[in-house]
């Protein structure tokens, strides 16, 4: 049975209660994940006692709002449309990852999930085959380099990516153009005083690649199908990571129905016990049988 047979075997009821979105769970999760946030953030600011111990910490909750905006892509962490629309565009401005171009880019990866020639994904750059080119991935230097490429380009017109259609492009060049606004402000606040740095800039250079390891488990090493339970992995975890990443460690689940909000996949999981077609259990056991058979150049 692929994604498709196992869909069509849900009872329409089941499926329409399962693609029903909510307000109050993801407001209960968003005030968690950015309190989270705003509190590591004054304790570093204010410099408190072992403030540097908290700069990792920092890092990985900013850097995994890429799961939140991923999720606003889709419009279902929140019932309020409007609310998906401002959560994604902060959730962008943090990561310097622009929203509105992102959900073209992200649609078009749900369309063509692994598909080489037609994934952006898989375009943008394949996946780690070494330990030189894993290294390099997992520093999050090339993401760095790609997004602030990537808004600098839409910034003066240039082209944001064939998935992204004309009607969308004015609004694609002016984002980028607010976005780099909001960035000179920030920047321009260094010389007075260092705590966006230290609160923000730094920490999300340590928390990348965290979030690099994590992405890595969702589609690598899988197979270039459109079944979504060949071409994608769901990965168990602790509560922890699947706080953080808003339950896409159920990504098999995500991209089997995208429509589903956050704190519904867990009860699809259950769902689709003796479905999945690949699993890993736990990111580092992933990324041990990933590395194990890279050449060393």
């Amino acid at each position: 049975m692929d994604h498709r047979e196992f869909i069509a075997a849900l009872p329409r009821d089941k499926l329409a209660g399962l693609a029903e979105a909510e307000n109050a769970p993801g407001l209960f999760r968003l005030a968690l994940h950015f309190g989270l946030i705003v509190l590591f953030g004054v304790w570093i600011g204010l410099g408190g006692p072992l403030w540097w111990a908290l700069l990792i910490p920092q890092g990985i909750a900013i850097c995994f709002l890429f799961t939140l905006e991923h999720e606003a892509t889709h419009k279902t962490p929140f019932r309020t449309l409007w609310l998906n629309e401002w959560v994604g565009r902060v959730c962008g401005l943090l990561i310097v990852q622009p929203f509105e171009w992102f959900r073209y880019f992200h649609l078009a990866h749900h369309r063509h999930t692994n598909i080489p020639g037609k994934d952006p994904e898989l375009l943008a750059g394949a996946k780690p085959e070494s330990w030189r080119a894993y290294v390099w991935h997992v520093t999050g230097l090339p993401f760095w380099w790609a997004m602030i490429g990537q808004t600098l380009r839409n910034s003066v017109g240039g082209d944001p990516g064939d998935y992204v259609p004309e009607r969308a492009r004015p609004r694609v060049l002016k984002e980028a153009r607010v976005m780099l606004t909001i960035y000179a402000l920030a920047f321009s606040s260094l010389p007075v005083t260092p705590v966006l740095f230290w609160a923000w800039i730094f920490p999300a250079l340590l928390g990348q690649p965290f979030l690099r390891l994590y992405l890595l488990a969702e589609h690598g090493r899988c197979a270039f199908v459109a079944d979504m339970f060949r071409n994608t992995r769901t990965t168990y975890t602790n509560r922890l990571v699947r706080f953080l990443a808003w339950n896409m460690p159920y990504h098999t689940e995500h991209h089997a129905l995208p429509q589903v909000p956050f704190h519904r996949l867990p009860e699809l999981h259950g769902m689709m016990q003796g479905h999945h077609g690949v699993t890993s259990e736990g990111y580092a056991a992933f990324n041990r049988d990933y590395t194990s058979g890279f050449r060393k150049s």
